[in-house]
């Protein structure tokens, strides 16, 4: 590898780590954590790496590729990272049951919006609701967490769809998910660009202006926020008239996100 690329990674890599280190610091790990996640890390994409040309991966070939010794190797091999699978699990129901409520006809009124269900009784209530799109949680656990993120509320006349969009407020593990499920797909697309032939790569927008005035920046936060979700949603009703009982499936998903700061040097170069 040229050393061009390798300064042009480094710098790349810093810009990359800052805001993910920020947040790390907010929320208590200590360097010595994350340097441990982050060997780890390079032993599971050495040997998948290794996987990937062909080759049987060792601990000594995985070692050689990644610059640990051998005895770190192992150890990292055979290690685990207890994650928070409730949390994951939540994260992902919780979207499909509001996508389902935007797009299953069953779930809306007769001009096409989430209508409000009865708890229970009958296919068109929440409890069928959640029975359809999130599997194996109960309705009144999912309702307790769509809830609790002020996505919907409960009353006499049934439960009313507040929100368009699932985003966890009061469980910071919810929130922290989020991080490392959709970061790492965009870092994932951008690997899979930087390789890829163009007819083989995959769609990476973005639209930004570094001389935006601060009073107009509500109105493009509204603007934005309309519009992405139309589109999400348009794309989810796609994805779901194409869902497949067959095996070995493939997993897509598209993202959209929203950033804002006060334009830096860096910005305007």
């Amino acid at each position: 590898m040229s050393d061009n690329i390798h300064k042009a990674l480094r710098v790349a890599v810093l810009r990359l780590l800052r805001p993910l280190v920020r947040l790390l610091i907010r929320h208590g790990m200590a360097y010595g954590t994350f340097a441990e996640l982050a060997r780890k890390a390079y032993v599971e994409e050495g040997f998948a790496e290794t996987q990937v040309s062909g080759k049987r991966p060792t601990i000594s070939s995985v070692s050689a590729l990644t610059g640990l010794t051998r005895k770190e190797t192992k150890r990292l091999r055979e290690s685990e990272v207890i994650g928070d699978e409730a949390s994951s699990r939540r994260y992902s129901r919780a979207i499909r049951v509001i996508s389902g409520w935007l797009s299953d006809p069953r779930f809306q009124t007769p001009a096409g919006e989430p209508a409000i269900l009865p708890f229970e009784g009958g296919d068109t209530s929440f409890s069928a609701l959640v029975k359809e799109f999130s599997g194996d949680i109960p309705p009144a656990a999912m309702l307790s967490v769509l809830e609790s993120s002020d996505t919907v509320i409960s009353g006499e006349k049934g439960v009313e769809l507040l929100s368009r969009a699932y985003i966890p407020k009061s469980t910071p593990l919810d929130k922290i998910n989020i991080l490392g499920t959709d970061v790492a797909e965009l870092a994932s697309t951008i690997g899979h660009n930087l390789d890829a032939s163009p007819e083989q790569r995959w769609f990476q927008r973005k639209v930004s202006n570094v001389a935006i005035p601060m009073d107009a920046l509500p109105a493009f936060r509204e603007l934005s926020s309309r519009k992405s979700q139309q589109l999400l949603e348009e794309y989810h009703a796609w994805l779901s008239s194409h869902e497949t009982d067959q095996d070995n499936p493939w997993y897509v998903s598209v993202g959209i996100y929203y950033c804002e700061h006060e334009t830096s040097e860096e910005d305007r170069s």
